[in-house]
């Protein structure tokens, strides 16, 4: 063998593997509503990363333009917005058990709570200061809510940290620095909680899931799913997962065997391009958040 098919050979077989691992996913199916949602003239989002799904299966979605959190109802109508100049760069958003809205503001350095209504009801951090410590963050990137209320917060792009609080926003713990060892990240990009209180952390760029128990005890790590961009746990205690690299969403169970997959790169209907975020619905419509598209699919099983 010539020295130089040598060296290309390694990277054959891992592009080969990789491959190999795609195909062997079973295929979802899952078809995009291409007329969802309903946008108003001359209403347009723009880089979307975030979207929560409330009780009432209205979809809110935040995006980094004009209108930056719109409701709509469940058949993509516009119920309300609100938000604007109150974010630096939308991130992360999701419902609290008692239907509290929460945003996460990742140049803003800021986890904002809203009540049904809107109006702001506790703020962490300061906006436009970034730190490490009890009371700052450096660029958060998501949000999730343990089963006795306390939440966790992923921080982020500049920490490589977990942020563990109570109920009322005090601050119980953080754990994470950078790096690629087990309990260290590389992006902490996404952050779920199941039902037992074990939390996920999609640890994006060093491209692994990692478990870890209520207080921060490394479990276990994932690295056979991708890049977990966003994560959500559903009450049926299925974990579906966006993998922005790869643009597809992956269905997984708590013991991290993928269950299916589905989506393709591309800009049409059904495909995908960053997908950042996802909610899943009641009645288990998925929505993806993209970026690059600068939109959000409704995707139903068929």
């Amino acid at each position: 063998m010539l020295p130089c098919m040598r060296r290309l050979f390694p990277s054959l077989l891992v592009l080969a593997l990789a491959a190999l691992c795609q195909q062997s996913i079973p295929k979802l199916n899952y078809v995009a509503d291409p007329n969802w949602p309903q946008l108003p003239a001359g209403w347009n989002f723009q880089e979307t990363p975030g979207v929560a799904v409330d009780a009432r299966d209205h979809v809110f979605v935040f995006h980094r333009g004009e209108h930056s959190i719109i409701e709509f109802d469940r058949d993509g109508k516009v119920v309300r917005s609100w938000g604007d100049g109150v974010f630096a760069r939308p991130h992360g958003l999701a419902f609290d058990a008692e239907g509290n809205l929460w945003a996460v503001d990742d140049q803003g350095h800021i986890v904002v709570k809203m009540d049904p209504a809107g109006r702001v009801r506790m703020v962490l951090g300061r906006k436009g200061q970034s730190g490490e410590s009890h009371e700052a963050f450096n660029r958060p990137t998501d949000i999730a809510f343990a089963p006795n209320g306390d939440f966790y917060v992923s921080d982020g792009y500049g920490n490589s940290r977990v942020v563990k609080f109570s109920k009322d926003g005090r601050f119980l713990k953080a754990w994470g620095r950078k790096g690629t060892a087990a309990g260290e990240f590389n992006l902490p990009h996404a952050v779920a909680i199941d039902r037992q209180g074990r939390v996920y952390v999609g640890d994006r760029e060093n491209r692994r899931m990692q478990i870890f128990d209520a207080d921060g005890k490394f479990l276990k790590e994932w690295k056979h799913v991708g890049s977990p961009w966003g994560v959500v746990v559903t009450p049926d205690q299925i974990i579906w997962m966006c993998d922005g690299y790869n643009n597809r969403v992956l269905k997984l169970n708590l013991e991290g065997n993928i269950l299916g997959g589905f989506g393709s790169a591309g800009k049409l209907p059904g495909q995908l391009d960053f997908a950042h975020h996802l909610a899943v619905s009641r009645g288990g419509d998925i929505y993806v958040a993209e970026i690059k598209n600068w939109r959000v699919q409704k995707f139903s099983s068929r």
